[in-house]
């Protein structure tokens, strides 16, 4: 897909940050199945992307849990609240890669916005810091992370929001995604889709219909990218990140 991108909508667990999310839906699982199904795979596979109890119903269901529809509730505050306490302690760390794209699409002028299921997304951000004393989150013009949608992706709906929030017409948008549900969630909304591949799953994301996988957010060509391509660097070339 190439056009005129204007603007890029970042995914924030598992793109922008390192988070507990996956841990705290593991540790949270202990009263209904045993934690030792609720693999990386699984989590990215049925979890992922989704809002909290939505993933929470897929979780259990596909573990066979009875009785779904009471105990997904209770599921998903259980593991809610563990990862509030996670989050409080900073335990969960930023992808450097990840940080150096958000500041250098930001200093050449185009319009972010985060879009993830996630209610922490602004906690996370605001702690992680960048030079000058401005934080990670500060370069971002709009934050529709947690927001409420109809369905969760691979519907578009929560990238489409963030688009209108920042201006933008979907074709000169670019998301920044970990999941294939994220990826078709923005070809579904008539975006390019960037995918990062940081758990060796190229093949999943291509699958689901990514223009572009890199396994290093570093790897993307800016300049490219400005006048409508995305694509990575050269080999041989090295990024101009600031």
């Amino acid at each position: 897909m190439t056009g005129t991108i204007w603007a890029a909508i970042f995914d924030v667990d598992g793109v922008l940050v390192d988070s507990p999310h996956e841990r705290a839906w593991r540790e949270a699982l202990a009263r209904y199945a045993d934690p030792a199904r609720f693999t990386t795979e699984f989590y990215q596979a049925h979890v992922a992307g989704k809002p909290r109890l939505e993933g929470a119903r897929s979780a259990l269901e596909r573990l066979g849990v009875p009785n779904v529809a009471a105990r997904a509730e209770e599921y998903a505050e259980t593991k809610q609240a563990l990862i509030d306490r996670l989050i409080e302690r900073g335990s969960f760390e930023a992808f450097p890669d990840a940080v150096r794209l958000a500041a250098a699409l930001h200093a050449a002028g185009l319009k972010l916005a985060l879009a993830s299921s996630s209610k922490n997304a602004e906690v996370m951000l605001r702690q992680i810091e960048l030079p000058g004393g401005r934080t990670l989150l500060s370069v971002f013009d709009a934050d529709l992370s947690g927001r409420e949608v109809p369905h969760g992706k691979p519907d578009p709906a929560l990238f489409l929001l963030a688009a209108e929030a920042l201006g933008m017409l979907p074709a000169h948008c670019m998301v920044v995604e970990d999941a294939p549900s994220g990826i078709k969630a923005a070809r579904a909304g008539g975006m390019a889709a960037l995918a990062i591949a940081r758990l060796h799953d190229e093949a999943l994301l291509r699958d689901a219909g990514a223009d572009l996988v890199l396994t290093s957010l570093d790897q993307l060509d800016i300049p490219a990218l400005i006048r409508g391509a995305v694509r990575a660097r050269p080999i041989g070339e090295t990024a101009s990140h600031e």
